[in-house]
C-alpha cells in the first residue's frame, strides 16, 4: 500500500464512495421492506376496509368493530385509529393545529407494540381524557421537565398525560406524535352523530386472527356484519382484509394515511445499490489484476521459499480485507455526515441509525459484499502464478485477464450510462407534469382552511357567520382578486363517494366518484371549460339541487344523452345535472382521471380560495392575517398556494429523481476512477514505447489516439450494451404515469456522448502527461 500510493488511493476512495452510496441505499430499502415487520404477531394482523362493487374504502363505519367482535370468534383483539382530525391545541398562551395526532382505542398500546419512557398503557386505557405523547412531542411542550402527569388544552378540553413514549421507528406505519382516547372525541354531539351510523367509513380497523383462523372465512364473516350492519340487502358491500405486512406496498387498499411506498422503485433502487458496490468492487479488482504481472517476482520467491498456494491466497485475501476494512472506517464517518442530509431528502428519520442494530446490518451485509467481490478472484489470481504462465498473461481460468479487465469496463461504464439514461428521463417527466395544463389555473391561487369549530368551542351553524363576514371582507381588498369556497384543495380531491344515484343506473352498480362541494365563483377563479350546459349561478337557490359532471363521469356512469337535465342525486339528494366540465387533473397523473361529481352545499365548504392580483401575493396574505385576528381570535391560520400543493403531489417523484440522479454521479465518478488508474497504468507500462514513438516523431494527437481508442471501444460496447437496457427500464417507469413522456432517441445518445466524453477527457489527460515527459527519462532503466 505505501509503495503504491497512488492505487491505495484510488482503491481507497472507490470502495469508499462505493460502500457509502451502497449502504444508504440499502438502508432506505431495508426500512422500506421492514415496515411494520417488528410489531408481534405481524403475520396475523390485517387491516379491514369496506367495499362497494370496484371501489374500496380503507375505513369502516365505527359500530362495525363492536359488532365484529361479538360475531366473529377468530378474532382475538380489534382496535381503530382515527388520525383525520385536525385539533387545536393550546400552548404558551396561542392556539396552534396539533399535526400526527391519532384518536385510537384504549387497547391500541396493548395491540402494537411501543417503547415506553414513562407512564405506562394501562393509565391511558383507564383515563378517557389521557395523552400519550413522543418524546419529542414532550419535549416541546414541557422542555426537560417530566410530562407525566402535566395537562394539555386540545380542542376545548383538558387532557392529562399518562406516558411518554420513544418516537417512531421510521419503519413504522403509525408516525403519530400524540395519542388521545377516540371516547373523547365522542363527547362533541355533532361528532358523535356523525360517527354512530354506518354511512361514514372513516375508522381505520385493524383485527387479530388466531393462529388457527383462516383470512378467506373471516373475511366472509365480516362481509356479512357489514351487510347487516348497513341494511344492505342487495349485498353491493363486502369487507376485505389487507396484512400488515403488505400495507406498506397496497396502492389498491390503502389512501396513504399511513404513508404507502412503492414497491417498484425499492426493487430498483436495492438493485442500483448492489450495482454501485459492484462497480466500486470492479475498479479494485482492476487494479489489482493490472498490477498483478509487478508482484510475480514476490510471488515466485515466495514459492521458492516453501509458501503453499492457500497461504498466498489468505496473504491476498487478507490485503483485500485490510482495503475493505479501512474504506469502512471512512464510510462510517462519510454517512455520519451524510445521514441528516439522507434524512431530510427521503423523508425518513435516520438521524438515530447509529444506536440501532439497523445501520450496522446494513454496514456489516455490505462490507461482507465487497469483501467477496474484491478478494475471490484477485487472491486466486496473485497465488496461481507460475514462470510460464507470467509471460502468456493466462490466468487459472484459462482467459486472458485482460479480457476480463476490459469486460468489467464495459460492465462498469453500462450501469453509469443506464443511470445517466434514467436521470434525463425522470427529469423530463417532472418537467412534463409542471408544464402540462392540469385543466386548470393554480397560479396565484391560494387557499385557506377554515378554523376548527370543535377546536374552538363552536357549532358549525355558529361558524358561518364569521365565515360570511370574512369573504366579504377579503372580497373588497385590492390585493385580492376574487374569493370563493370549496370543500377541498382542487389539486388532489380525495373524499370518494358510492352514494350517486340517476336515471336508468344498475342497481348493483356502484361506482366510486369524487366529490367536490363548490360555490358558483369556482369556475371563473380557476378557469375551468365547461364542454356543455353552465356552471352554478350566484344567488340561484335551486343550486342545492344542480349537479355538475366531468367528462370521464358522463362516460363511466354510462349516463344516456342528452345528459343536460338528466336526473341525479348524491346522498341522497335528488337534483338534476346542469353542466359537464371538461377532465382536470385533480388527482395525480400517475392515475387516469377518475369520475367527478360537483355539487353546491355550504355545509361541505372548509376552504376560502383567494385569487391574488399579480404582484400582490404577499399584501393578499397580510391581508388574509388580519381579518383572521378579527373573525377569528386566537385560532390558528393555516393556508398555502396551489402550486406548492401541485409540487408536493410528486415529492416522491423528486425525490427519486434527485437519488438517481446522486447515485448515477456517483458512478460516474466511480467509474471515472476506475478508467483514471487503468489509464495512468497502461501509459505507465507503455512509456518506453511512447518514448520510442516520440523520438521517431509522433505527434501528441497520435499518442492520445494511441491510448485513447482502447478505452473509447470499450465504453462503445457499453452504450451498446447499456441502450435496450435504459429503454426497457425506463419505459417500464413512465408506465406508472397515466400522462407522461415519450422516450426519444436523443436521451440515449445523450447519455453515451457523455459518457465518450468523460472517456476522452481522461484518457486523454494520460497522453498529455506521458506525452509531456522526457523521451530519455521513459528510456532510461532497462
Amino acid at each position: 500500500m505505501l509503495h503504491n500510493p497512488r492505487m491505495t488511493a484510488l482503491n481507497l476512495a472507490g470502495l469508499t464512495v462505493g460502500m457509502t452510496a451502497a449502504a444508504l441505499i440499502f438502508l432506505w430499502v431495508q426500512n422500506e421492506w421492514s415496515f411494520d415487520r417488528y410489531q408481534p404477531d405481524a403475520n396475523r394482523v390485517h387491516a379491514v376496509g369496506e367495499k362497494a362493487g370496484n371501489s374500496f374504502f380503507e375505513g369502516v363505519p365505527m359500530p362495525f368493530a363492536a359488532a365484529a367482535r361479538k360475531a366473529m370468534p377468530g378474532i382475538l383483539d380489534i382496535t381503530r385509529v382515527d388520525a383525520d382530525n385536525r385539533p387545536i391545541i393550546e400552548a404558551g398562551g396561542q392556539l396552534e393545529y396539533a399535526d400526527h395526532f391519532a384518536y385510537v382505542d384504549p387497547n391500541w398500546f396493548d395491540f402494537f407494540s411501543y417503547s415506553f419512557i414513562d407512564g405506562n398503557a394501562a393509565s391511558f386505557a383507564r383515563n378517557p381524557f389521557g395523552l400519550v405523547l413522543t418524546r419529542s412531542e414532550a419535549q416541546k411542550y414541557f422542555g426537560k421537565q417530566a410530562a407525566v402527569g402535566r395537562t394539555l388544552r386540545i380542542d376545548s378540553m383538558n387532557f392529562t398525560v399518562g406516558a411518554v413514549i420513544s418516537d417512531p421507528l421510521p419503519n413504522s406505519s403509525f408516525q403519530y406524535s400524540a395519542y388521545l382516547p377516540i371516547t373523547a372525541l365522542e363527547t362533541n354531539p355533532e361528532r358523535r352523530q356523525h360517527d354512530e351510523t354506518w354511512d361514514n367509513s372513516d375508522f381505520r380497523t385493524f383485527i387479530r386472527l388466531a393462529p388457527n383462523a383462516r383470512p378467506t372465512t373471516i373475511t366472509a364473516g365480516l362481509t356479512r356484519v357489514l351487510q347487516q350492519g348497513a341494511q344492505d340487502n342487495d349485498h353491493v358491500l363486502s369487507a376485505g382484509l389487507t396484512p400488515l405486512t403488505a400495507m406498506h406496498f397496497d396502492h389498491a387498499h390503502v389512501d396513504g394515511r399511513f404513508g404507502t411506498g412503492n414497491a417498484q422503485v425499492v426493487t430498483i433502487f436495492a438493485i442500483l445499490g448492489f450495482l454501485i458496490l459492484l462497480v466500486a468492487c470492479i475498479n479494485y479488482v482492476n487494479l489489482t489484476t493490472a498490477k498483478a504481472s509487478q508482484r510475480s517476482k514476490e510471488v515466485s520467491i515466495r514459492k521458492i521459499v516453501g509458501a503453499a498456494r492457500v497461504q498466498l491466497f489468505w496473504q491476498f485475501a487478507t490485503e483485500s480485507a485490510l482495503i475493505s476494512g479501512l474504506s469502512l472506517v471512512a464510510s462510517l464517518l462519510l454517512i455520519r455526515l451524510c445521514l441528516p442530509a439522507f434524512a431530510q431528502l427521503t423523508g425518513k428519520d435516520f438521524t438515530g441509525a447509529f444506536s440501532t442494530p439497523l445501520l450496522w446490518e446494513v454496514m456489516g451485509s455490505t462490507l461482507a459484499g465487497a469483501f467477496i467481490l474484491n478478494s475471490i478472484y484477485p487472491a486466486l489470481l496473485l497465488s496461481s502464478f507460475n514462470p510460464l504462465n507470467i509471460f502468456r498473461g493466462v490466468t487459472i481460468l484459462r482467459l486472458k485477464d485482460v479480457y476480463l479487465r476490459k469486460a468489467l469496463v464495459v460492465l462498469q461504464f453500462t450501469v453509469a450510462i443506464l443511470l445517466i439514461t434514467a436521470t434525463v428521463v425522470i427529469e423530463r417527466q417532472l418537467r412534463y407534469i409542471q408544464s402540462t395544463n392540469p385543466g386548470f389555473d393554480r397560479s396565484q391561487v391560494m387557499t385557506v382552511s377554515f378554523p376548527n369549530h370543535i377546536g374552538l368551542g363552536l357549532t358549525s351553524d355558529q361558524l358561518k357567520g364569521p365565515v360570511r363576514a370574512m369573504t366579504y371582507d377579503l372580497g373588497t381588498n385590492s390585493g385580492i382578486e376574487a374569493v370563493s369556497m370549496a370543500s377541498q384543495p382542487v389539486v388532489y380531491i380525495g373524499s370518494r363517494t358510492t352514494g350517486a344515484d340517476w336515471d336508468g343506473k344498475d342497481t348493483s352498480f356502484r361506482p366510486q366518484v369524487g366529490q367536490l362541494s363548490a360555490d358558483a365563483g369556482m369556475q371563473d377563479m380557476l378557469k375551468l371549460s365547461l364542454a356543455a350546459g353552465r356552471w352554478f349561478r350566484a344567488g340561484d337557490p335551486s343550486n342545492d339541487q344542480n349537479y355538475i359532471l366531468n367528462q370521464t363521469a358522463v362516460n363511466d356512469l354510462h349516463l344516456r344523452q342528452p345528459v343536460i337535465g338528466t336526473r341525479f342525486s348524491l346522498h341522497g339528494v335528488k337534483g338534476t345535472i346542469v353542466g359537464v366540465v371538461k377532465d382536470f387533473h385533480f388527482r395525480s397523473m400517475h392515475e387516469k382521471t377518475p369520475p367527478l361529481v360537483i355539487f353546491n352545499d355550504p355545509g361541505w365548504w372548509q376552504y376560502f380560495y383567494l385569487k391574488t392580483a399579480p404582484g400582490h401575493a404577499a399584501a393578499a396574505v397580510a391581508a388574509v392575517q388580519e381579518a383572521w385576528k378579527r373573525y377569528f381570535p386566537g385560532a390558528p391560520l393555516r393556508y398555502s398556494f396551489l402550486d406548492e400543493q401541485f409540487d408536493q403531489l410528486y415529492r416522491q417523484d423528486s425525490i427519486a429523481g434527485t437519488l438517481i440522479l446522486l447515485f448515477a454521479a456517483v458512478a460516474v465518478v466511480l467509474s471515472s476512477l476506475g478508467l483514471f488508474g487503468l489509464t495512468a497504468f497502461a501509459a505507465e507500462r507503455r512509456r518506453r514505447e511512447i518514448g520510442i514513438r516520440k523520438v521517431l516523431g509522433a505527434s501528441t494527437l497520435s499518442l492520445g489516439s494511441l491510448l485513447s481508442r482502447e478505452f473509447v471501444r470499450l465504453v462503445a460496447v457499453a452504450i451498446l450494451a447499456a441502450t435496450p437496457l435504459a429503454w426497457w427500464a425506463t419505459n417500464t417507469w413512465l408506465e406508472g404515469f397515466a400522462y407522461r413522456t415519450r422516450l426519444s432517441w436523443w436521451m440515449f445518445a445523450l447519455s453515451g456522448i457523455l459518457a465518450l466524453a468523460i472517456t476522452l477527457l481522461i484518457t486523454g489527460w494520460q497522453a498529455l502527461r506521458a506525452a509531456w515527459q522526457s523521451p530519455v527519462r521513459n528510456l532510461r532503466g532497462e
